[in-house]
């Protein structure tokens, strides 16, 4: 079993590039998604030169993200998150849509992922013309349950790291406000000392973000965070990946809660 540790600054350039692939521009989603329908002509994150070799680098400033007043096709592609990702990307013919809501001074948004055949404008609308309330989201026609079905990669130790915080981020997508969760989690490699902390069990002993590459070709991803809000915490997050593919299970548990 080969495992391999990855620095806290690496993992964390990794999340604030994705985070700023995705972020939304208000002005920018009044656009119509038309202008989004090649591929060539999405906007590549200009940040970051190459990221084939990024784990020996440090970080990107964090972006904030908006959005707009209902349900709405947004003109985000999610895709654009993976263009300079190590490791991983869309299997071909796939496409990664999105969905934007707002409630009042919250947002949410949804990732999808489509046959390219289905990525049209009009099936997109007429699954958000089905949609109201934030319980009623769209849900447009030949959807994947799960968008980490149209994810490959090259099966590197690497690449699992990297699906994990896309995954993350992804479901993140477009939240602000209330809908908020993985957001107010900061990546550690190391307990906090700033509180006391009530453990649920043992402490760990190592919290370098690590990825465990099983013989059969599974593979195991862990990492862990601090939840900074309301209801500090710290979290272990461990992901297992199968031999074929990148749809991973994903347990995130709380081990210890900050004293009050």
């Amino acid at each position: 079993m080969a495992i391999q540790r990855f620095s806290l600054a690496a993992v964390q350039q990794i999340r604030q590039y994705i985070q700023q692939a995705l972020r939304v521009d208000a002005a920018k989603q009044a656009q119509s998604w038309a202008g989004l329908e090649e591929a060539d002509d999405v906007p590549e994150p200009a940040s970051i030169d190459d990221l084939s070799s990024v784990f020996a680098f440090g970080g990107l400033s964090a972006t904030e993200i908006a959005a707009p007043a209902h349900w709405s096709l947004s003109t985000v592609n999610p895709a654009a998150a993976l263009l300079k990702l190590p490791g991983v990307t869309l299997k071909p013919d796939w496409r990664l849509i999105s969905y934007l809501y707002q409630d009042g001074s919250s947002s949410a948004g949804l990732v999808f992922a489509l046959p390219e055949l289905l990525a049209t404008t009009a099936q997109l609308e007429k699954a958000r013309a089905a949609s109201s309330t934030i319980k009623h989201p769209p849900k447009p026609e030949g959807a994947l349950v799960d968008f980490m079905e149209a994810i490959e990669g090259d099966r590197s130790i690497a690449s699992f790291m990297v699906a994990s915080l896309l995954c993350r981020e992804l479901r993140e997508f477009g939240a602000s406000g209330h809908y908020q969760s993985w957001t107010h989690h900061r990546l550690v490699e190391a307990v906090p000392t700033q509180v006391k902390w009530q453990w649920q069990g043992e402490p760990p002993k190592d919290l370098t973000p690590k990825v465990k590459l099983m013989p059969d070709g599974q593979a195991i991803v862990e990492f862990f965070s601090c939840r900074v809000v309301s209801g500090i915490a710290l979290y272990r997050h461990l992901d297992q990946y199968p031999a074929a593919q990148y749809k991973l299970k994903r347990l995130d548990k709380p081990l210890a809660k900050a004293q009050r």
